[in-house]
């Protein structure tokens, strides 16, 4: 079974504590293995982005779409760091989402999102996404509850345009314990280097765990369609997190059969001009 198949969530309702986040499906191997893994993906994976990167000179309008969602400290930036990173960062649009600033607010709240959508050839990644809108959105009372209906809706109606429009979808939620986060904010807390990545906020939010796993809950249970599935990724384990998300993007990556793109000019024509240059 591949891993597309072994993370995709089921349709119908969503139960998160039903998922171990501490496991490792569909690898069968530990965290040393994983790195060296997760490591000799990147020739293949780099090549593949290229060669999406390389179609837009045909003009096909096939683009990527990778959404990362998850509690804090769930590794949306290590994920960007060690899985991205195996990529050209020439073909990578990479757009992090933080609180909407007031021209935003002022738009509906795909207005910002819609900006960020990659172009033909690129592989696009959402830090953070418009699932916040239902999210935070939900918990905090950002919005009435049927502003938050509405949302559902929306989110579906743009993500189906995009499928249309000949944007491959990968959404994946990067699934933690609580147990867990309180590990990796006391670990923050703990070394200097790592305070900047640390805010107060971070505990107000945590004391609405419940509040934001039962969001989570019903935004993956409404929003996973066929154009768009959730994959949900166990993410205890940095490295299972970081190969997980690597082999997905490779598995989608060569499920659209990529190749190069034909030259638009005469090779034989090209090859005359340069043997006749006579610059040195």
């Amino acid at each position: 079974m591949s891993l597309l198949d072994e993370l995709r969530l089921p349709a119908g309702p969503v139960d998160l504590r039903k998922y171990d986040t501490n496991s490792a499906p569909g690898v069968g191997a530990d965290k040393e293995t994983g790195k060296q893994v997760l490591a000799e993906l990147g020739p293949t994976l780099m090549e593949l982005q290229t060669k999406m990167f390389a179609s837009k000179e045909s003009d096909d309008p096939r683009r990527m779409l990778l959404v990362l969602q998850g509690m804090d400290t769930s590794g949306k930036g290590g994920v960007l760091k060690h899985t991205v990173g195996l990529v050209d960062p020439v073909g990578v649009k990479i757009t992090s989402f933080k609180a909407p600033t007031e021209e935003e607010r002022a738009h509906d709240f795909l207005w910002r999102i819609e900006k960020a959508v990659p172009g033909p050839g690129y592989l696009g990644v959402f830090d953070r996404s418009h699932y916040e809108d239902v999210l935070i959105g939900r918990v905090r009372e950002l919005a009435s509850p049927a502003e938050i209906e509405r949302r559902y809706g929306a989110i579906n109606d743009f993500e189906k345009r995009l499928a249309d429009e000949g944007t491959v979808i990968l959404k994946c939620m990067l699934h933690i314990s609580p147990k867990e986060q309180k590990k990796r904010l006391l670990a923050r807390l703990e070394d200097r280097t790592k305070h900047w990545k640390y805010s107060p906020g971070d505990i107000d939010e945590r004391r609405l765990w419940s509040s934001y796993q039962e969001a989570y809950e019903i935004a993956l249970e409404r929003t996973n369609t066929e154009y768009a599935p959730w994959y949900l990724v166990p993410s205890d384990k940095k490295w299972y997190r970081n190969l997980a998300i690597g082999e997905l993007l490779l598995e989608t990556l060569d499920r659209l059969d990529l190749d190069w793109p034909p030259p638009r000019f005469d090779i034989a024509e090209e090859k005359r001009r340069l043997k006749e240059d006579r610059i040195s």
